[in-house]
């Protein structure tokens, strides 16, 4: 589903230019649940953004559902964001005046559906990951863990293609952590949708089914765990 071809990525810090990517090559299938680790600096962050066409490459290609993204206009990308993407983030990136009801329904309201289907489907999303009677709390009302729920939700609510979860676990304390892990293999189990989460905590990597390892913005290790 999404190919990565030869990718490379520079940025500018002051006078000095930083190699973010060294020509990263990736073919990730439907489904997968996969982790991108390393240290800090090592350009995890970087290949996420740019898989979530959040950012664009240098050099090199990469494809998402069959779209070449070098090819895509801004207003192209941001649709493609917008109806097959889903996004996880580790300050949880809530609107804090908005309920949890809200802040999910906010991204179906951005895809013109009924709202009938809207209010439906926002429930539903919101009761299979466990806040089914907290959907009018707003952000500062639940928990960090309640909060990361509610971007999953918010990810998952357009049934989208791909989830890219970029240090989900950041913030909250381990119990906390491995509760949302669990839940989201549980999601990719069942909606067989493709999630990638770039890390350098071990419980997440543990919890991954493949593993790909990053340092200096080359690829040191790429592993599939046995079934």
């Amino acid at each position: 589903m999404i190919t990565v071809k030869d990718v490379k990525k520079n940025y500018q810090a002051g006078e000095t230019e930083v190699k973010a990517l060294r020509g990263v090559n990736l073919d990730i299938e439907k489904g997968e649940f996969m982790s991108i680790a390393g240290p800090s600096g090592s350009g995890k962050t970087t290949l996420l953004n740019l898989i979530g066409c959040l950012d664009k490459a240098d050099s090199g290609e990469i494809t998402v559902d069959g779209i070449i993204i070098k090819n895509q206009k801004k207003k192209e990308l941001a649709l493609l964001r917008r109806g097959r993407i889903g996004f996880v983030f580790q300050s949880f990136n809530l609107i804090p005046v908005l309920s949890a009801f809200e802040n999910v329904s906010f991204v179906l309201s951005l895809l013109n559906l009924p709202d009938a289907e809207i209010k439906k489907r926002t429930g539903d999303i919101l009761n299979e990951v466990g806040l089914g009677d907290m959907m009018d709390r707003r952000p500062n009302q639940l928990s960090g863990g309640q909060q990361q729920r509610v971007a999953i939700a918010r990810a998952l609510v357009k049934n989208p293609l791909l989830v890219l979860a970029d240090e989900p676990t950041a913030n909250l304390d381990s119990e906390t952590g491995e509760d949302i892990l669990k839940l989201m293999k549980n999601l990719n189990k069942k909606h067989n949708t493709t999630f990638i989460f770039s890390t350098h905590d071990p419980m997440v990597m543990d919890y991954a089914d493949r593993l790909v390892l990053l340092h200096d913005g080359k690829i040191l290790s790429d592993k599939v765990k046995e079934a």
